[in-house]
């Protein structure tokens, strides 16, 4: 990559843990890692998993070190030409940010049913990575607050797959009407960028010391616009990816300043080589150097909320309805179960999420704005329910539904939304699979297949 300049490299001196000549030397090869999370809920064995690793490279993958499911590929693949990845399989996100999961597992008891939110989601890495370790009976509230970022992050949503997800497009000073109501709140805050200079080369132009001031601004607004909506003896867990004081240490002091809470420190192992930092009331933070790990650059630090409101339930102005029985009989037989499904209507198309979530959703409705709740099932007409993507993303489509298994190309022109080029003896809506791995829906008539992979999704890319 370019040089790095010197007002960017001065400010590294004196950093703690900082090796600068390491640092500037891991920059110089220009070498990018590679890193991806399998997705748990659609890849339940070893064997699956190696399945789809060994597809993507033909070299061994090695595991991230603090994430049960992250994995290392020694080259980088075509994602986009990878039915896999369109399917849901995995999320292609940077190994270090990965460190979320040990913060949540030693902070959190992640078999209770929580209330999270992940304030700043876009593109939905964090989002899908609390997905995956929070219970059934919790729900993850995934916010953007940029209106392009925020369908983004809806789309990575659906094609994880789960119905106990909120996407929200809001400001973070909204969630203030909230007050005393989430369990753990993730805030991933916008950064100078720092800390992905090695992987994004072309971010360096962007950087100054001016920058970095007024993202240091920008991060106590949002932590003090947010921080009412956190209960007592909640979770806040902040991080950047930055390399700069500004914005990692000095915000743990601004933090102690300005709250009541108290640090909650994470175990670390030596082997994993993340430094541990401190400030303020020697509180720790945790910084990731790619000389020393196999990461880019990143900082996480978290807190417990010493004193605050804890929610407590409101009458509500608007309930929603659910669903009719006549309704339902059109809906039941593309589910597996409907089992802990709550089914409502909005505008004729059925939402799917779990009954505990039936009071939450209208609240939120109330105070923020919905870009997305649990999972779209379809749109009702008089006589059927019309199948939506997001119900062939989620694991809720019943095994009796009709599946079409495809070859890669195949599959691949599916995705590009042209005629996949099947024989079929069955009619009608079928499912397409790619190794198992559902990939959205084909009607199949008497003389042709009506693809309804999504046009904004498709594949633009040439294979």
């Amino acid at each position: 990559m370019d040089h790095l300049p010197k007002t960017f490299t001065d400010t590294l001196s004196g950093l703690p843990g900082m090796d600068l000549a390491a640092f500037l030397r891991v920059h110089a090869t220009g070498e990018k890692i590679t890193s991806l999370r399998i997705n748990p809920a659609k890849i339940q064995d070893e064997d699956a998993v190696q399945k789809v690793l060994c597809s993507l490279t033909e070299e061994e993958s090695g595991h991230v070190p603090w994430s049960e499911y992250g994995y290392y590929l020694a080259t980088r693949p075509s994602f986009t030409l990878d039915p896999n990845f369109h399917g849901g399989a995995y999320y292609v996100q940077e190994a270090s940010s990965m460190f979320l999961e040990q913060v949540m597992r030693h902070a959190c008891d992640l078999s209770a049913p929580l209330k999270v939110l992940d304030l700043c989601a876009a593109p939905g890495g964090k989002s899908t990575l609390l997905q995956s370790l929070i219970s059934a009976d919790s729900m993850l509230v995934s916010n953007e607050v940029i209106k392009t970022r925020a369908a983004i992050l809806a789309d990575n949503i659906s094609k994880w797959g789960a119905a106990n997800v909120v996407v929200t497009n809001n400001d973070p000073r909204d969630f203030a009407r909230l007050a005393g109501y989430f369990d753990v709140m993730v805030v991933d805050a916008p950064c100078s960028g720092s800390g992905l200079f090695r992987r994004e080369p072309e971010a360096v132009q962007e950087w100054s010391p001016e920058n970095v001031a007024l993202c240091s601004q920008r991060q106590q607004r949002i932590l003090a616009d947010v921080w009412p909506a956190l209960k007592e003896n909640g979770i806040l867990i902040y991080a950047t990816c930055s390399y700069s004081r500004e914005e990692d240490e000095t915000i743990m002091e601004w933090i102690e300043d300005n709250f009541p809470a108290e640090n909650v420190p994470i175990p670390l192992n030596d082997n994993w080589h993340i430094v541990k930092t401190s400030a303020g009331r020697q509180s720790e933070g945790y910084r990731f150097y790619p000389d020393k790990v196999k990461g880019e650059g990143f900082f996480i630090t978290c807190y417990r909320k010493t004193a605050g409101e804890i929610w407590t339930a409101k009458k509500q102005k608007d309930t929603i309805t659910p669903l009719s029985k006549k309704d339902r009989e059109k809906v039941l037989p593309w589910l597996t179960s409907d089992n802990g499904l709550f089914m409502m209507e909005h505008q004729r198309d059925v939402l799917l999420f779990p009954e505990n979530m039936a009071t939450a959703v209208p609240l939120l409705q109330q105070h923020l704005y919905l870009r997305k709740a649990g999972v779209k099932a379809g749109q009702l007409t008089a006589k059927e329910m019309v199948p939506d993507h997001q119900l062939a993303m989620s694991t809720l489509t019943a095994h009796a539904v009709p599946r079409v298994a495809l070859t890669r190309e195949q599959a691949l022109r599916y995705l590009k939304k042209e005629d996949p080029v099947v024989q079929a003896s069955i009619k009608g809506w079928a499912l397409m699979i790619y190794e198992g791995m559902p990939l959205g829906w084909a009607k199949i008539l008497p003389n042709r297949i009506n693809n309804y992979y999504p046009k904004e999704l498709r594949i633009l890319k040439e294979v």
